[in-house]
């Protein structure tokens, strides 16, 4: 019998990542460009040589410990808790969930990266009134979970990068978004948290 924690968050990640493909998709059908899947700009084009197979690794990982009984250290979990681990399979659901509702909000203003000749509508309610990256902070805490089921050494290092490149992308974003937007976004940025909701700020 498959170990259900993996199991669940590995069906979960391909329902979460073949919805990024077709956004992609839907996006270019209706732009008739890329939502910059490979963005044009260099540091978007090095950043994804990382994240790529990084978010390979991420998905692959859970059907690894799901199924396989002997794997290699790299892919073996130091620890299997249950008492963690189905938590943590509740977690990732409603980050999935969380994360679908987002991209609703986003619409045609959605994108996988930056384009600097590119101007998008700025969302700044839903979500986007209480954090300025939704996604990715349901998605970073979508990638602590799965520590939490599979606490692999390569699901270690997988954590570590994509934590560190959304980190990356959610300033870089926010600079291009100053310039296309003005003063009106930097004062967005006063009042809404990047990735946790500012409360003092919004009850002022």
């Amino acid at each position: 019998m498959p170990y259900l924690p993996a199991l669940i968050l590995g069906l979960v990640l391909s329902v979460y990542w073949a919805r990024v493909m077709r956004l992609a998709w839907k996006i270019h059908r209706q732009a008739g460009h890329s939502p910059n899947f490979s963005p044009s700009e260099p540091i978007g084009k090095w950043l994804r040589i990382a994240w790529h197979p990084t978010v390979a690794v991420w998905i692959a990982q859970p059907y690894l410990v799901a199924f396989m009984k002997k794997l290699p250290w790299t892919f073996r979990p130091l620890i299997r808790s249950e008492a963690l681990a189905w938590p943590a399979a509740a977690v990732v659901v409603l980050a999935l969930a969380g994360t679908m509702v987002c991209w609703r909000k986003m619409g045609k203003s959605w994108r996988m990266g930056i384009n600097p000749d590119e101007k998008t509508e700025l969302i700044v309610s839903g979500p986007y009134a209480y954090v300025r990256h939704p996604i990715y902070a349901l998605s970073s805490l979508l990638m602590l979970a799965s520590v939490a089921i599979v606490p692999s050494p390569l699901m270690l290092i997988a954590c570590g990068i994509h934590l560190l490149l959304l980190q990356l992308e959610a300033r870089r974003e926010e600079k291009y978004l100053a310039i296309h937007h003005g003063p009106g976004y930097l004062e967005y940025c006063r009042r809404v948290g990047r990735f946790v909701p500012r409360w003092h700020i919004r009850s002022a």
